[in-house]
């Protein structure tokens, strides 16, 4: 395989193997780092593309068990996945800062979520898997994979809703 094939078929999802790497590991400089180790061991191995049918999903799994053993070996134990790349530029100030601080409400909530719950979220609603892919990267079935973004989204709904309604039920 040349090089030019190599980066037509892993450039598309170069940006997706970042992102997943930032949630991860918080420091943008970690995760380009990630993502630099990653692209190294695909083109290692890109003699072996031909056994894996679909190598976003591989790459993508890869990435999160890199992240997730450079995490282990700091003996760190916070992850953080932070959502801040979506803007609206057409709106008013009033609703630009509601916006930003409902997202802000979703970040600390989606900070507290049990690590499995955060990447569920992550790779479903914010990276746009679909369930299959989900379950082949977190070694999952498809209905746990329901089940816990499921309950994740249940979580965040109703955090969301309690900050916002202050307290009033």
């Amino acid at each position: 395989m040349t090089q030019a094939e190599f980066l037509k078929i892993v450039m598309p999802f170069k940006d997706k193997v970042f992102r997943l790497a930032k949630r991860l590991l918080v420091s943008t400089e970690e995760a380009e780092d990630a993502t630099q180790e990653i692209l190294i061991k695909l083109w290692n191995n890109k003699t072996k593309f031909e056994d894996y049918k679909n190598v976003e999903a591989f790459s993508m799994t890869m990435t999160k068990n890199f992240c997730l053993n450079k995490l282990k070996s700091k003996q760190s134990q916070n992850l953080k996945i932070v959502h801040s790349n979506y803007q609206d530029h057409n709106v008013s100030l009033q609703k630009q800062v509601e916006l930003n601080d409902s997202l802000s409400w979703v970040e600390r909530i989606i900070e507290d979520l049990p690590e499995q719950q955060k990447l569920v979220i992550q790779l479903r609603d914010i990276e746009q898997y679909d369930f299959d892919e989900i379950g082949k990267m977190l070694d999952m079935n498809n209905t746990a994979v329901r089940v816990t973004l499921s309950r994740a989204r249940k979580t965040i709904r109703e955090k969301l809703t309690n900050a916002h309604s202050y307290g009033i039920k």
